[in-house]
């Protein structure tokens, strides 16, 4: 019995039901995506993609400032297009660093690997597939050197906000003095605009959700009907807390494999996503409860997006 049968088998036998959004990025969910973070309605990247492209001088100086040979060690590391701006900027100053992208998806660091490998010859590349913390204790035998922590495009905001600083308590712990880290916080704005985000009019964010119920399908041998589930997003304009859900249409079982079966009343949701949002003021107050100094601030034009620097 495989970790991914063990998660969708306990996440639908809880109350109320979850599914682990890690699962999402399978190679269709990859492709979807990427999709999305080019869609209209969907601003987090492009106000992230802003600050790396305005301001990556400013991160590189401060990061050589602060270390002198380290390694860039990306969580989450996608397709890199917003971090390349910030790995030339450290190749023209001459920095001395290896890249260490960490992705879930196999697919992603391999597609990733090759790119950086055609776009920067001679930059050192050590691509890791699997969870961020195993790969992490992995770099520290591998290295001694310093680490600059990338978590970007609101990654952080994917915890739930009460177990956002116990998360960061356990990264700091495989972390060495001086080490450097810097996070991505979507900020608290107008609700139309947040929910929008997730609820696009081409409907890739709903097809990026219901492709897990494909996924389950393919890989477990089960009998999800997806046309019997709509995306359901919900924002929380005082916690802000942007939730995503699959709602059964109707009074319904599915079937998983060999194991039985999960029973659905209608309207019956399963939980898939939390994204997180912050003001520039909690950020900071959740760096202290963690045990990390702000350093710098960094915000887009019209202050939607705050990349934070930690030290």
């Amino acid at each position: 019995m495989n970790q991914f049968f063990r998660d969708v088998w306990q996440g639908l036998h809880a109350t109320p039901k979850y599914l682990q959004s890690k699962y999402f990025y399978d190679e269709k969910g990859d492709k979807l995506f990427q999709q999305i973070m080019k869609s209209p309605e969907y601003y987090l990247t492009r106000c992230e993609l802003e600050i790396f492209t305005t301001q990556a001088e400013r991160i590189s100086a401060l990061i050589c400032s602060n270390l002198k040979a380290f390694n860039i060690v990306e969580l989450g590391a996608g397709d890199g297009f917003k971090s390349v701006h910030l790995l030339r900027k450290l190749r023209e100053q001459k920095a001395d660093f290896t890249y260490y992208p960490i992705d879930i998806s196999k697919n992603i660091i391999m597609q990733l690997s090759k790119k950086l490998q055609k776009e920067m010859p001679g930059l050192e590349v050590c691509g890791l597939n699997g969870e961020y913390f195993a790969m992490l204790e992995k770099i520290k035998q591998q290295s001694g050197k310093n680490k600059v922590v990338l978590f970007l495009g609101s990654s952080i905001g994917n915890i739930p906000f009460e177990e956002t600083a116990s998360f960061l308590r356990e990264l700091k712990a495989r972390l060495l003095p001086g080490d450097l880290l810097l996070t991505g916080f979507d900020l608290k704005k107008d609700p139309a605009i947040i929910l929008k985000a997730y609820n696009d009019d081409a409907g890739l964010t709903k097809a990026f959700n219901l492709n897990l119920l494909k996924r389950i399908n393919d890989e477990l041998d089960a009998d999800f009907d997806p046309d019997r589930f709509e995306h359901c997003p919900v924002y929380d304009e005082q916690t802000g807390a942007c939730k995503s859900f699959l709602k059964s249409t109707a009074r319904q079982k599915v079937r998983i494999g060999e194991e039985g079966w999960i029973h659905f009343e209608k309207d019956e949701r399963i939980f898939m996503e939390i994204s997180q949002k912050y003001t520039a003021g909690q950020t900071d107050e959740l760096a202290a409860e963690a045990g990390f100094k702000p350093l710098l601030h960094l915000f887009d034009s019209r202050k939607w997006f705050l990349d934070a620097l930690w030290q």
